[in-house]
């Protein structure tokens, strides 16, 4: 055969040609249609198996397949159950399809293709549903994962590991088209990527609806995200749906279901203030693949380079009076100090002098045993424990990780953040969610710093307790709450919820559902009033999304409640197979019965490889043997030893060190210049560093200074100064910072401040009034 292509070491071409994409999102949900085109160029029947990432919070609700003219359609069977379906169609010469979770994590699925005939073509449709997540900037964000880098896998755990065949992403075979269809309520303002788009084209004068796609050409070398803002975003909706027709009434499939979008406004008097008590933990990933690049543009941003710019601002930033400690974990872990610490200038400038030596180089990505010692410390009391966990996300023992955070869940708050391309969804968006915090990710050019800011002004929130839910509906009508109790809530974040409505009401009728809680002792409460008459043209995606919050919940009661396994196991089965949404303990399964002839010969298997980041220009210049190659000849990337270029997980992660050396250079960064100089206490001191930090002789900057007024406070004074008038575009990254400053300088109760602005403002060549800077 004359073979072009990805090739094996064995010449063997990879049967997936072709992956298109089809999104519709409506306000807040996404449904996804992903068609896997596959087909057979070699002489024998083969097995293709592909394991790829989706999102973590993902419903897969259809799976089918058309061979020819044939269109099989699979059904959600228990997963032994379609295992054995499966590989008895394959060993009588059937062709069959497998679709299946992984054990070890919801963000990753395996799609088995049977017994494809020589010279057959197989059309793959795959659709599942999803809520998007939204972010700081009031962006909804949707992320189809396309990078899947291999997860590590604790040395001693059991199950067994995800087999992953994967490759640089700039050597995937086959080619990616995606198309997404917004429609909202509110007029669409904009569609951001990460990816290179084609321009955003409204389909009506209201500028609800509009289309976008991919711009032609698109690698494999990143996941492709999607940001949609729109107009007044922060609106509470109800969403009303129909049960479907051909389903018992009682049922969660026959019944009404209803999904609720809240966002709790708190009081103006409890939000202008910050909690100044605390005990933050920080919790550093330094495994091996923390040394990436954050942007393939930016080859000087490594990921640790900046966690370690992160912590700078963070530990500037805390509230003096906290506790603070900061862990770091690889193979092993690692903490700065023996217990949390009382946050002052001696403290402070420890832990800072600590993380400037902090380097990717631990090793794997074991994660489960610094959160166990983390648990296992005393909380302090009067200092609720906030802990914030950054982490490239390539973990194995998903579940095992979140359900301790689960566990622990009652002494503290879990802030998340998954770094780089191919972080897992379900590690990322599962620690926060169990850990009542908030979850980011930074990806591409994303700057990590002010997405961590914005975590932490949640953590100075006030603690939201009390959370009760309550309905007011019909009589005729009773309520089942399918999504687990709301456990945090922080000012302008969504809540969701999801209940199913059994008996009859009329279609003008009304609900109202009432949010209450308490804030600083105080009663607080949200209400929304919402019509029972259901939404149009919204199919079953609601359904599908409380089926799969249901789903999720009771999976997490059996990795806690070993008694009730089978018990509980069996509802997930049965809830699963009701609503044709994917579980951990079911599979999709297709048998193509028609087929007159038996498919004869031993059937090969082909692992369709998936794409995955790495040190790319790195590995061109140093790998040395051949697994995965091109054909046809004109490729320079014949040479490439996947097994040295990548790591397996993070374990053995080892470069050049001129290379790793030339990644590591410092930045000077003005803006972390400045930062870096700034005390405890919130206060700047009058020294020929902040001179330089300024762009100023210690001359220039000693001269101005009235004489009433003593060298920290002019120094300050100089700092805001300089903060608000060139780096106004950052604020998010060092508002906190500067607040602390400007309580600093009213408690110094200070003479001229007012000379002192004007006079700063002359040097530095500013205009920046007083009542700006907060003092």
């Amino acid at each position: 055969m004359n073979s072009c292509g990805l090739l094996t070491a064995k010449k063997e071409p990879v049967p997936l040609k072709s992956i298109e994409v089809e999104l519709e999102v409506r306000d807040h949900v996404a449904t996804l249609v992903s068609t896997l085109l596959y087909e057979n160029k070699e002489d024998k029947p083969l097995e293709a198996v592909f394991v790829f990432p989706l999102p973590g919070d993902a419903a897969v609700c259809h799976f089918s397949a058309k061979i020819g003219q044939t269109q099989i359609v699979a059904e959600v069977k228990e997963k032994q159950k379609a295992h054995e379906e499966y590989d008895d169609a394959l060993s009588s010469g059937q062709q069959a399809f497998l679709l299946e979770e992984s054990d070890q994590s919801p963000d990753i699925f395996s799609l088995s293709v049977g017994s494809l005939p020589p010279g057959e073509s197989a059309s793959i449709r795959l659709e599942y549903v999803t809520e998007l997540a939204v972010q700081a900037d009031d962006g909804l964000r949707f992320c189809l994962p396309a990078v899947l880098n291999p997860r590590y896998q604790p040395k001693g755990s059991e199950g067994g590991s995800v087999q992953v065949t994967s490759v640089p992403a700039s050597l995937v075979p086959y080619s990616l088209s995606f198309s997404a269809r917004v429609f909202s309520p509110r007029p669409i303002s904009k569609v951001e990527s990460n990816c290179s788009l084609d321009p955003l084209q409204y389909l009506n004068t209201e500028q609800t609806q509009a289309t976008v796609k991919l711009a032609a050409g698109h690698k494999f070398d990143r996941d492709v995200e999607l940001l949609i803002y729109y107009k007044d975003a922060h609106q509470p909706t109800a969403v009303v749906e129909a049960g479907q027709a051909s389903a018992k009434p009682g049922t969660l499939m026959g019944d009404p279901v209803v999904m609720l979008s809240l966002y709790p406004e708190f009081p103006q008097a409890v939000m202008s203030s910050v909690v100044s008590c605390g005990e933050f933990v920080f919790l550093i990933d330094r495994s091996g693949s923390m040394d990436c690049c954050m942007d393939n543009s930016n080859q000087q941003e490594t990921r640790i380079g900046s966690a370690r710019d992160t912590l700078l601002l963070l530990l500037k930033s805390l509230p003096m009076g906290c506790y603070f400690n900061i862990y770091s974990f690889g193979s092993s872990y690692q903490h700065i100090f023996p217990k949390s610490v009382e946050y002052n200038e001696k403290t402070m400038e420890e832990a800072l002098k600590k993380v400037e030596e902090m380097d990717a180089d631990l090793g794997g990505t074991e994660i489960l045993e610094p959160l166990k010692h983390i648990y296992s410390q005393p909380c302090i009391p009067s200092q609720p424990r906030q802990l914030f966990v950054f982490t490239d996300g390539e973990v194995e023992n998903t579940k095992e990780v979140i359900n301790l955070v689960r566990d622990n869940s009652g002494s503290h708050r879990c802030f998340s953040f998954g770094i780089g391309e191919g972080a897992s969804s379900a590690l990322i968006n599962g620690l926060a969610k169990e850990g009542g915090g908030h979850a980011q990710f930074i990806t591409g050019t994303d700057r990590m710093q002010p997405k961590v800011m914005q975590s932490l002004r949640f953590a100075l929130q006030p603690a939201v307790v009390d959370i009760s839910v309550t309905w007011d509906l019909p009589k005729a009508v009773s309520v089942t709450v399918l999504s687990p109790p709301i456990t945090a809530i922080f000012q302008g974040q969504r809540s969701l919820i999801y209940v199913q409505l059994t008996g009859q009401s009329p279609e003008t009728a009304e609900g109202c559902v009432t949010v209450k809680y308490s804030l600083t002792g105080h009663p607080s409460q949200n209400q929304l009033r919402f019509s029972l008459k259901p939404a149009m043209d919204t199919g079953l995606t609601v359904h599908r999304l409380g089926a799969r919050t249901l789903i999720r919940s009771l999976e997490m009661d059996i990795e806690n409640e070993v008694e009730q396994d089978e018990g509980v196991k069996q509802k997930v089965v049965e809830l699963s197979v009701q609503s044709g949404v994917s579980s951990s303990f079911t599979a999709f399964i297709a048998v193509n019965k028609d087929d007159s002839e038996a498919i004869q010969g031993p059937l090969l298997r082909r692992n369709v490889p998936a794409p995955r980041m790495m040190f790319a220009s790195y590995c061109a210049m140093s790998c040395a043997s051949s697994d995965i190659c091109f054909a046809d000849g004109g490729c320079e990337a014949e040479g490439y030893s996947l097994d040295e270029c990548c790591d397996e997980g993070d374990e053995g992660d080892e470069s050049d060190e001129n290379y790793i050396a030339m990644l590591k250079q410092p930045r000077r960064d003005p803006l972390l210049q400045l930062v870096s100089l700034q005390k405890a206490s919130g206060c700047w001191l009058l020294e020929p560093a902040l001179a330089a930090a300024l762009g100023k002789t210690s001359e220039e900057v000693e001269n101005p200074k009235p004489s009433a007024v003593n060298k920290e406070v002019w120094a300050t004074i100089l700092a805001l100064i300089w903060l608000h008038g060139f780096k106004s575009d950052v604020q998010d990254e060092w508002e906190l910072l500067a607040m602390k400053a400007a309580s600093w300088l009213c408690a110094q109760k200070a003479p001229c401040v007012t000379e002192c602005v004007e006079a700063g403002n002359a040097l530095l060549g500013c205009k920046v009034q007083k009542d700006s800077l907060g003092i």
